[in-house]
C-alpha cells in the first residue's frame, strides 16, 4: 500500500468515526476505481450499505470481496462474516474451505472458523477445528465451554460433562456452563452442584447474563431434588434478569403479526411450482420447545430425507427480497413490501443456498420453529413443499419456554404475560394460514406423537409424499448432530416425561393459565 493509499484509508476511517458516510463512500469508490478487487474496500463499503439498509448493495460488495481472496486467514474470516450476514451461505462455505484456514496454527483463526462452521450447522467440522485450536494452545474456561457445547452437539456427552466440570471453576463464574452441566443429567440430593452454584452467585456480576444462567441452573437442580418453592424463586429471578436485559415490545409484535395476517398473498400458481430442480425442502415449524426436534429426528431417519437443522435462510432471503436490513423477521417494512416480492425468485435463491445440505438425498428438513410466522410466505414460494406444524399443550409449551435460557433469541419467553400474548399471536396467525391456504400445513399434536409415534409418523410421511419406513420412530437410531436444547432428550427413546411439568407450580402459574384460556 503506497503513501497516498494510506492517507485515503486514514480519511475513510476518520469519516466513519465521525458518522459521515457520504465522504467515506466517495473515497472508497475512488479506491475501488483504482483496484476493483480491493477486499478491504468492498467490506467497508458493504458495511456502509448495511447501515443504510441496502441489503442488495451490501450483497454485491460481499460477493466482490470473495472474488479474489488473499492468502490471509484473518482477511478471509472477515469476508466469510460479511457473506453470512447477507445470506450468501454457499460462497461463505467456499471461502471456509480455503487451505490457509485448515492449515492455520492460530487458535484465534481456528476458533473463529469453528464458530462460522457452527453457524452453518456443520458441527463435526466445527469440533475438529476446536480440537485443532486446542492442540495449538487454545485453553481456558471459555474454550472448554465452547468445546463442551460442540461435544454435546456431536453426542459425546461424557466428554462434554468432563469439560464442563473443569470450566465451572472459572472466576468470574460461567453461568451457562453451570446450566449446561445441570442439564446433562437428573440431579439428586446426594449428587448435585447446588453449593457451587450458590457460591458462584456471590461472585457473579449483578444483572448479568452470567447471574441469570446461574439462577436457571439453580432452578433446574432444585426442581430435580423436589425443592419446588425454592426452585420457583430461582426461576422467576432468572427470567426477571433476562427480561430486563432485552428489549421486547409485545405491542409491536402484535401489530406486526396482525398486519401480516391482513396481507392478501394471493394464491400460488404453476408459475412458481418448481423454482429449481434438485433436493426439495420439508419445513417443520412450531413454537420453541413444542416437539419440533422429536419430529425432525423421526423424519430424518427416513432414507430419502436429510435433517439440515434450524436454518435462517428463508428469513435472510426475505430480507433480500424486500431489500431491507431487518433485525427481526418479519417487521413492519417487510410486511409493507410483500406485494413486490417475486416468489419464484425467492424460492430459487433459497434452494441455491440450501440444497447442498441434502448431501445426496432428495429431501432436506428446514426445522426453524419461528418460521410459523412466515409459513404463508413459505407456501407462496414453495406451493408443493410440506409444512408440518407441531402443536403442544399451551401450558406445557409456555412453561417449557419460561424455564429455558434462550439468550436473546426469544425475548418474550422471559415474561409470563408476554408469553401468553405470544401464544395467542401464534394461534391466530396459524389460523390465518390454514384459512388462506387450506391443506398446505399439517398440524401434528405432540401428545399424540408421543402416545402413537408410528401412527402419527405414517400420517406425516404421507403428507410429505414419502413411503413409511419401519424403524423411523427409533430416535436412538438417528446419530446426526443436534444443536437444540433437546440434544439429550432426542438421543433417548420417545417418552412422556415432559407432560405436565408445570403442575408443581400450578398456583404460581394461575395468571398464565387464565391468560391462555382467553
Amino acid at each position: 500500500m503506497n503513501e497516498n493509499q494510506d492517507k485515503r484509508w486514514e480519511r475513510v476511517e476518520r469519516y466513519i468515526a465521525m458518522d459521515q458516510p457520504t465522504p467515506a463512500r466517495a473515497l472508497l469508490e475512488s479506491i475501488l476505481g483504482r483496484n476493483p478487487d480491493d477486499v478491504r474496500a468492498h467490506l467497508v463499503m458493504g458495511g456502509l450499505e448495511i447501515a443504510e439498509g441496502h441489503i442488495r448493495a451490501a450483497t454485491r460488495h460481499a460477493l466482490a470481496a470473495a472474488r479474489d481472496l488473499p492468502d490471509e486467514a484473518d482477511a478471509i474470516g472477515s469476508v466469510i462474516a460479511a457473506l453470512m450476514q447477507v445470506g450468501e451461505i454457499v460462497e461463505a462455505r467456499r471461502c471456509l474451505d480455503h487451505p490457509c484456514i485448515g492449515k492455520s496454527e492460530s487458535p484465534t483463526v481456528l476458533m473463529r472458523s469453528a464458530a462460522q462452521r457452527q453457524m452453518l450447522g456443520e458441527h463435526e467440522t466445527s469440533l475438529a477445528l476446536i480440537e485443532r485450536a486446542g492442540r495449538f494452545g487454545a485453553s481456558g474456561p471459555d474454550f472448554q465451554f465452547y468445546r463442551a457445547v460442540q461435544l454435546s452437539f456431536n453426542g459425546r456427552l461424557d466428554e462434554a460433562e468432563a469439560d464442563l466440570e473443569s470450566c465451572i471453576l472459572a472466576d468470574p463464574p460461567l453461568g451457562r456452563a453451570f446450566l449446561q452441566l445441570s442439564r446433562m443429567r437428573t440431579q439428586t440430593p446426594e449428587r448435585n452442584h447446588l453449593p457451587r452454584i450458590e457460591q458462584a452467585l456471590t461472585r457473579a456480576e449483578p444483572g448479568s447474563e452470567n447471574e441469570a444462567g446461574l439462577e436457571f441452573a439453580r432452578y433446574k437442580e432444585l426442581e430435580d431434588i423436589g425443592r419446588h418453592t425454592e426452585a420457583w424463586e430461582a426461576l422467576t429471578r432468572a427470567n426477571r434478569l433476562m427480561y430486563r436485559r432485552l428489549a421486547h415490545d409485545p405491542a409491536r409484535e402484535a401489530a406486526i403479526l396482525g398486519s401480516l395476517a391482513q396481507v392478501d398473498l394471493g394464491k400460488p400458481t404453476d408459475a412458481v411450482e418448481l423454482s429449481l430442480a434438485g433436493p426439495q425442502p420439508i419445513f417443520v415449524i412450531g413454537l420453541p420447545r413444542s416437539g419440533t426436534t422429536v419430529l425432525d429426528r423421526i423424519l430424518g431417519n427416513h432414507s430419502q430425507v436429510r435433517s439440515a437443522g434450524e436454518l435462517g435462510d428463508f428469513a435472510r432471503l426475505l430480507i433480500w427480497a424486500t431489500d431491507h436490513c431487518a433485525t427481526v423477521v418479519p417487521d413492519e417494512v417487510i410486511v409493507d413490501r410483500l406485494g413486490r416480492v417475486d416468489w419464484r425468485e425467492l424460492g430459487r435463491l433459497y434452494l441455491e443456498q440450501t440444497q447442498w445440505r441434502a448431501r445426496g438425498r432428495p429431501f432436506f428438513i428446514d426445522k426453524l420453529p419461528r418460521n410459523w410466522m412466515v409459513a404463508g410466505l413459505i407456501h407462496r414460494a414453495f406451493p408443493r413443499a410440506p409444512i408440518v406444524n407441531v402443536v403442544r399443550d399451551p401450558m406445557d409449551v409456555c412453561f417449557s419456554n419460561y424455564r429455558a435460557l434462550f439468550g436473546d433469541a426469544y425475548p418474550y419467553s422471559y415474561d409470563l404475560d408476554a408469553l401468553a400474548q405470544h401464544h395467542r399471536q401464534y394461534k391466530r396467525l396459524m389460523g390465518r394460514w390454514h384459512e388462506a391456504f387450506p391443506g398446505a400445513i399439517l398440524d401434528v399434536d405432540y401428545a399424540r406423537l408421543v402416545r402413537e409415534p408410528e401412527g402419527v409418523a405414517r400420517e406425516v410421511f404421507a403428507f410429505c409424499r414419502l413411503d413409511f419406513e419401519a424403524g423411523c420412530t427409533d430416535l436412538k437410531r438417528n446419530t446426526a448432530t443436534v444443536a437444540t436444547l433437546s440434544m439429550a432428550q432426542v438421543r433417548q427413546p420417545i417418552h412422556a416425561r415432559a407432560f405436565g411439568e408445570w403442575r408443581p407450580y400450578a398456583e404460581q402459574l394461575t395468571s398464565l393459565r387464565n391468560a391462555l384460556s382467553k
